[in-house]
């Protein structure tokens, strides 16, 4: 074996084979950016959600926005890279980060249930945007979690 042979593996075994899986991943990406456009709490998009601004402002707590800062992240932007590159440490970051993210909006819908019937808050309901969002990540979670396990 030459050096530079035990020194790095070879380009192929870095990459994953996506297939029809990629399809699909791109299909949930688009479906986690349209749920970003949808109301997430009462009038507020998943996008002034995450910037705080327009009728989110002042009216949302962490817990969405760091779903929706990690949906974004993990989501759109590592999954729009590891769809492109076809890198394997790309899928591992998609599937441990899109995890981590279904799982904080698994606790902003959740927080936003309980806020409201432990206080008998008025405040802003929950919106489809944020269940679309939440159900398109656990599949983006999946799909990259199934991909980076397929590696040989």
């Amino acid at each position: 074996m030459t050096e530079q042979a035990t020194q790095h593996p070879p380009r192929a075994s870095r990459l994953v084979d996506l297939g029809t899986r990629g399809f699909v991943l791109a299909i949930a990406v688009f479906a986690l950016i349209v749920g970003f456009v949808l109301p997430w709490l009462g009038d507020a998009a998943g996008w002034q959600v995450l910037l705080g601004e327009g009728a989110a402002a002042g009216k949302v707590g962490a817990v969405p926005r760091l779903f929706a800062a990690t949906a974004l992240l993990f989501g759109v932007l590592t999954s729009a890279a590891a769809l492109i590159t076809r890198r394997w440490v790309l899928a591992w970051a998609g599937a441990l980060g899109g995890w981590f993210a279904a799982v904080d909006g698994l606790l902003a819908i959740w927080s936003r249930q309980s806020t409201a019937l432990d206080s008998g808050d008025t405040g802003p309901s929950l919106g489809i945007g944020m269940i679309l969002a939440e159900a398109a990540m656990i599949v983006i979670a999946t799909l990259w979690m199934r991909t980076a396990w397929s590696r040989d």
